[in-house]
């Protein structure tokens, strides 16, 4: 064997496998840069509007010229079809599913209707529908349901827009919750359009100026899906009432001290607190706050395409995306992953129901009483009782989420709930008594919302053609208005 002559001289046949594999590198290296320049491209552009958007523009779709991937996703919203054990964005008739509710908010709007929330997209055409809006409300309820308000709030001044009748500015709300609400047309930086939120933090000594970006990711959450009440008899000033923290017992403590009451009960007489849906109080309570995770986290994780990271606008349960969002941290399967939720879920559920029962009870023992002729004195301290339960109660069940976000502390105020509401009863028991009412005390079939409603003096048929009437005269001005 020759082995003077070059490697190459001796195989010529590496001269082509040399040449071809300086052709692949070649290729490959230029695909790379290609890939690169593209990515940088499209970040370039992403960064670069199509049109600048003006400072109270409300229409979603404008912002979408410039930001087509969050709009796109965000219109999935208009999807109700996933549902959830307990949630989801499927309709849900929650009277019908828990009768016992009727009773509970008997004298109050929620009584004639409550529908589980469909989802952003579907905001503003469910609070027209709604058979609780037949009853006279202040425009201090579309807050939180229109990027119309930021712009109404500029134009008319916050104090006038809560002043306002809700039926008078509905031709002004047009655009479902979206962009507006959330982000700065010009930077697209989060920021807060609701004042009630920054006036809360205010009074209790903290800047929201200076929030993380990590923190802004839950704040904007935070403008809308808390506790609230409207302060001022004709005000009808939107408050947070944190003043003195945002637990269930500190929150008591603020409506106690100025003497708030919703509704004075139509059954039982109890002065009533009605909690609104305590999203973000609540998650403060669990392991996924404590562990530094944002409400966007779960609720609009992020999204890579092409060269771009973007926030899937998507909001919705992370059971619809557990690959998206659980299993960004966690590695247990979807199945276990949803299991590991339902579990939670289930336990709170069973003593949210206890709660219901008892105080269902409550309301009509203590209506037999009045009845029976019981003097105002005699029945104080079981409606102060009623009026402790039953806010209880509601702070978990008005929440979304809260038995999931934080079960032990939702665990914690149902069994204090159960408690009290245990104590209403005996109160009641003893006084009907003292009255001569033999015990046990015979319920009324309330085991369906229908009967339900008849036994509280619901006329629903009167209701819904008052409210089909009214949707009638009023929604084609709105409408032609637009």
């Amino acid at each position: 064997m020759d082995t003077k002559r070059p490697l190459l001289q001796r195989n010529p046949w590496l001269r082509w496998v040399l040449f071809l594999a300086t052709m692949l590198v070649v290729f490959l290296v230029g695909l790379f840069g290609a890939s690169v320049m593209e990515r940088r491209s499209e970040s370039y552009q992403l960064l670069q509007p199509v049109k600048a958007i003006a400072e109270w523009e409300p229409r979603n779709e404008v912002w979408g010229e410039n930001y087509p991937r969050e709009f796109e996703t965000y219109r999935a919203t208009i999807d109700t079809t996933f549902a959830s054990l307990h949630g989801g964005s499927a309709t849900i008739d929650m009277l019908e599913r828990y009768p016992n509710l009727v009773i509970l908010w008997a004298g109050y709007a929620f009584s004639r209707d409550y529908l589980q929330s469909r989802g952003h997209y579907h905001a503003v055409q469910d609070i027209r529908k709604t058979l609780r809006t037949a009853v006279p409300q202040p425009a201090t309820c579309w807050t939180c349901k229109s990027t119309d308000v930021p712009r109404l709030m500029n134009q008319m001044g916050v104090e006038n827009f809560y002043k306002a009748k809700w039926q008078d500015i509905g031709h002004e709300i047009q655009n479902n919750i979206g962009c507006q609400d959330c982000h700065d047309p010009q930077t697209m930086n989060l920021r807060i359009t609701r004042p009630a939120l920054v006036e809360a933090y205010q009074r209790r000594g903290i800047e929201i100026q200076k929030a993380t970006h990590q923190e802004m990711r839950s704040q904007v959450c935070a403008q809308c899906h808390v506790e609230y009440y409207f302060k001022g008899k004709t005000e009808n000033y939107l408050t947070f009432p944190w003043d003195k923290g945002v637990t269930v017992e500190e929150i008591e403590k603020y409506y106690d001290a100025i003497e708030h009451v919703d509704w004075r009960h139509a059954l039982s007489q109890a002065p009533m607190l009605k909690a609104q849906h305590p999203d973000w109080e609540l998650f403060q309570a669990g392991i996924h706050y404590q562990r530094g995770l944002s409400c966007a986290d779960c609720h609009m994780p992020y999204r890579a395409q092409g060269g771009v990271k973007f926030t899937h606008h998507h909001i919705a349960s992370p059971l619809s995306n557990i690959s998206g969002s659980c299993q960004v941290c966690h590695r247990e399967s979807e199945q276990e992953l949803t299991q590991n939720v339902y579990d939670r879920q289930e336990k709170v559920r069973q003593l949210a129901g206890m709660a219901e029962e008892l105080l269902a009870r409550a309301h009509i023992e203590a209506k037999l009483a009045i009845e029976k002729g019981a003097p105002p004195q005699d029945l104080g301290e079981a409606q102060k009782m009623i009026r402790e339960a039953q806010w209880r109660w509601d702070f978990v069940a008005a929440s979304h989420g809260g038995s999931f976000h934080a079960p032990l502390e939702c665990a914690r105020i149902l069994g204090n709930a159960i408690k009290k509401a245990s104590a209403a009863r005996i109160e009641l028991a003893v006084l009907l008594g003292k009255l001569g009412v033999p015990q046990p005390i015979a319920m009324p079939d309330i085991s369906t919302k229908e009967k339900a409603q008849a036994y509280i003096g619901l006329d629903m048929q009167k209701n819904r053609a008052e409210k089909k009437s009214f949707l009638q005269n009023i929604m084609p001005r709105w409408l032609s208005k637009k």
